[in-house]
């Protein structure tokens, strides 16, 4: 079985959309949650789909599950105080409603205001999980990463041959990435940047996955026009064949 996790937790402060969270703002007259969920929808390889979401919003969210005829969405359930927790819930989840399956199910933990991925990306994550045991959707570095010190110095300038850009999703084997987000939490590590870093630090393993370079997350008003052009032109490039 393979399950989609969507964390949508975040309260979008740094979108300053004071209206509502970010990843209920419309673009091309649809929430961005919802062009996220779409894509894992209508996969073939995708069968059951389970979203985290900010507690106060999970009736609107059930609201537009059945609006859009979202099927594949199983459960909605109340995110965490932190991303991390947001995840670790969704886990739990997806621990209960994959039953019988859960030891050989594979879970793809993704952002939800993240819709530019594609059927590509999906099976990829899904056959590096088979053959590797982990995915972490990347992207190449177009320019050169530099790590500074405390005072503002660059230490070192990274070689761009060897330097991605990690993204989502990030996917595992769902026995596996439940086991030790449990254990980290258990042990008072609440606030991990995200699931592969997590991972690494229990001594996994995690094999990339080459991801489109527009696959963006979308967390600033900048954010927000680029998602913006880049569906319009998906738009036009289907209507006009650009």
């Amino acid at each position: 079985m393979n399950i989609a996790l969507i964390f949508a937790g975040g309260a979008g402060t740094r979108m300053n959309s004071k209206a509502k969270p970010k990843q209920f703002l419309e673009v091309n007259g649809k929430p961005i949650i919802i062009h996220t969920l779409e894509i894992f929808e209508q996969s073939n390889e995708i069968d059951l789909i389970v979203v985290a979401c900010i507690e106060n919003s999970i009736d609107f969210m059930h609201q537009l599950v059945k609006k859009y005829g979202l099927h594949k969405v199983q459960s909605i359930i109340p995110g965490g105080e932190t991303g991390q927790l947001s995840i670790y819930n969704g886990l739990c989840e997806a621990k209960r409603i994959s039953g019988n399956e859960f030891e050989k199910s594979i879970c793809l933990i993704h952002d939800g205001v993240r819709p530019l991925i594609n059927e590509q990306v999906i099976h990829d994550n899904i056959e590096s999980v088979k053959k590797f045991g982990s995915a972490i959707t990347c992207t190449v570095a177009k320019e050169t990463i530099v790590l500074i010190d405390e005072t503002g110095y660059v230490q070192t300038a990274t070689d761009r041959e060897v330097t991605r850009i990690a993204k989502a999703p990030q996917s595992f084997y769902l026995k596996d990435v439940y086991e030790i987000e449990k254990k980290a939490i258990e042990s008072g590590k609440i606030n991990i940047i995200d699931t592969c870093t997590l991972m690494q630090q229990y001594g996994k393993k995690i094999h990339i996955v080459e991801g489109p370079f527009e696959n963006i997350k979308v967390t600033t008003p900048d954010d927000f026009y680029t998602l913006r052009a880049l569906l319009q032109a998906k738009e036009n490039s289907q209507i006009y064949g650009l």
